[in-house]
């Protein structure tokens, strides 16, 4: 099978398409034939090795050679002990601990796998698992009337949180580059905010932060808050997270605050839920641009320079 294949930490320029080996599932495995995987931030980390909690993986080069999680295709092989699923069953999911979506084939565990709603296209389903876990867990905690603050909002799960957080009728300010702010309205954001020209930080008081992309410091974060305020980190650098989870514990404790990290909890009853608003079009999913699996590094590229709105999919095979 055809595949894109690294061997070390770096560009995409060390990414090679090559023949490799169609993998064998083992126990409680499924072999996916697989027709479209998104791109998502862990995929352009795991391609740097940076931040550093992206070499878990394998500290000087990675052990996953072959990127892309959020998989949708169809069952081609079953392994021992599966139940649930048999062979051409059109399935989608995250496939975090193997990846290997820039490929015609990929092993993937039935626990990180759900039917695919028949109303979404392959493409429009490989945009959920990951995206839509982020999206559905950051949210879930806030209350209607609340002030959120999301930065990052104009990529893949940021697009989704915008409309959940609206349709649960909270007031969302969206940050992001120059590039995304009318997207972002468009998705229903009540403010929008350009971080290259605007300190975010500084514009509070908000009642919740989701922050995609966290790089500030943790008392800048405390000074946005209102009166028990929360800031939640789901991504950025490993010092920034390792701070938030140190400093911000106390800085919270002594404020009245809450302040930590999002670990984002993997399988499918994750995003099945947003899944189905998607299916019945009350949530929509927002494809910037697709890409044949030859181009799978153009779209790496595309989606980690920040310039995608909304996601990204690389099409792997004709539907």
């Amino acid at each position: 099978m055809r595949a894109w294949v690294y061997e070390r930490y770096g560009s995409v320029d060390e990414l090679q398409l090559l023949e490799v080996p169609t993998p064998v599932p083992g126990e409680g495995e499924v072999l996916v034939e697989v027709v479209a995987t998104s791109v998502n931030l862990s995929d352009w980390e795991a391609l740097q090795g940076s931040p550093g909690y992206a070499r878990f993986d394998g500290l000087r080069r990675p052990r996953t050679k072959i990127l892309g999680s959020d998989i949708a295709g169809r069952i081609v092989a079953v392994g021992n002990g599966v139940a649930g699923f048999r062979v051409g069953d059109e399935v989608y999911g995250d496939n975090i601990r193997k990846r290997g979506g820039f490929a015609e084939y990929a092993v993937m565990p039935v626990t990180a796998l759900s039917p695919k709603p028949p109303a979404l296209t392959f493409a429009e389903a490989s945009t959920i698992p990951q995206a839509g876990a982020i999206a559905q867990q950051a949210i879930a905690s806030g209350r209607p009337g609340q002030r959120l603050l999301i930065n990052g909002a104009g990529g893949g799960s940021g697009s989704f949180m915008i409309q959940l957080a609206v349709a649960k009728g909270m007031h969302v300010t969206a940050v992001d580059n120059a590039e995304k702010l009318q997207f972002m309205e468009g998705l229903g954001a009540h403010e929008t905010i350009d971080y290259r020209r605007t300190d975010f930080t500084r514009t509070g008081p908000v009642d919740l932060i989701i922050d995609l992309v966290a790089r500030r410091s943790v008392f800048a974060y405390r000074r946005t808050l209102g009166t028990r305020g929360r800031c939640l980190m789901v991504g950025g650098a490993l010092r920034t997270m390792l701070r938030m989870l140190t400093v911000g514990t106390i800085l919270g404790a002594l404020t009245r605050a809450r302040l930590g990290v999002i670990f984002v909890r993997e399988g499918s009853g994750n995003f099945d839920q947003l899944a189905a608003l998607c299916a019945a079009g009350t949530i929509d999913i927002h494809i910037d641009r697709t890409f044949p699996l030859a181009e799978a590094p153009a779209a790496l590229a595309f989606h980690g320079e920040g310039r995608a709105l909304g996601k990204v999919v690389v099409i792997v095979r004709d539907s």
